[in-house]
């Protein structure tokens, strides 16, 4: 004989495992994703010091192979990142810089010693968290790394390239 109380409760058993299965699901998920978001954070600000590194000893005229090289490809790599999906060379910047830090519009059409530092930026990246119930796109931060120009590209003998 079956108590009444307890033929109301059939099946609640499975309705809670399958809530509290929903719930760990998505923590589960959500730490996997937070860990993404700081692999691609990292992955941008080194992306930002690979472009700038190139681009202190490249010529000024090769802006192209310098963003392929920020988003981690190599010279004629490619316009999207093999690393970072999203990422292509339209959000990297790569300016040149006098010696009080401001930018100059022209850097090719002028005298080389005029540049004291390069800048890279990789700007207006969006980022798209995949958790279960809370999909959210969020753009990143710009990630800017200045360093002091080097040859240019320019030895004593010739003009080099990339």
């Amino acid at each position: 004989m079956t108590c009444a109380g307890t033929r109301r409760q059939r099946g609640v058993t499975s309705v809670e495992i399958a809530i509290v299965g929903l719930l760990a699901l998505i923590v589960i998920v959500a730490v996997l994703e937070v860990g993404r978001a700081l692999f691609v954070l990292n992955a941008l600000e080194e992306g930002t010091r690979r472009g700038v590194r190139v681009a202190v000893v490249c010529p000024v005229s090769d802006a192209t192979p310098i963003a392929e090289v920020a988003i981690f490809n190599g010279p004629g790599g490619g316009m999207t990142s093999s690393l970072v999906s999203g990422l292509t060379t339209s959000h990297v910047r790569v300016e040149y810089l006098g010696e009080t830090g401001g930018v100059l519009a022209d850097p090719e059409g002028m005298d080389f010693g005029r540049i004291a530092f390069a800048r890279v930026r990789i700007e207006g990246f969006e980022h798209r968290l995949l958790i279960p119930l809370f999909l959210m796109t969020f753009t990143m931060p710009e990630f800017p790394t200045v360093l002091p120009r080097e040859s240019l590209g320019v030895t004593r003998d010739e003009v080099s390239s990339c």
